[in-house]
């Protein structure tokens, strides 16, 4: 298996060196780079994730803490949620952002859009059912 920070510093390149877009696994899929600081150790970092746009407001952008499906929640979840906001890229823009959990019939409502259009998605839930429920955030330019 590949280590995931030699995973994530390749497709960070690729996203800048392509304004925004990367090809693999996610050729064509929404990606923006999110930065956030380490709760435990004060360091930067930055991770690469697919988001759903907010049809109704520009402004607001939706991520999915889904770990690939794993058991637990990733780590930048935790960084951002305790922080409440962030720095992200989308395609050449960099802005700040205020980061809310969406939660209930908002949630679910998000996330079946998202499994909808990419199916992964939708696998992922299903393999953390009986075991956490995936969250969604909304990063919304501060």
């Amino acid at each position: 298996m590949t280590d995931p920070d030699d995973w994530n510093a390749a497709t960070i390149a690729e996203f800048r060196a392509n304004k925004g877009k990367v090809g693999g696994y996610f050729e064509g899929a929404p990606m923006v780079l999110m930065h956030h600081r380490g709760r435990k150790s004060g360091r930067e970092h930055v991770t690469p994730v697919m988001y759903l746009p907010n049809e109704s407001d520009p402004d607001s952008i939706y991520v999915f803490a889904s770990k690939g499906g794993a058991p637990s929640n990733p780590g930048w979840y935790y960084n951002l949620t305790d922080a409440a906001s962030g720095t992200v890229e989308v395609g050449e823009e960099t802005y700040p952002v205020s980061v809310h959990e969406v939660v209930g019939a908002d949630r679910d409502r998000i996330y079946a859009e998202q499994a909808r259009r990419y199916p992964g998605f939708a696998q992922y839930e299903e393999k953390t059912k009986g075991i956490r429920t995936i969250p969604v955030l909304e990063l919304r330019r501060a």
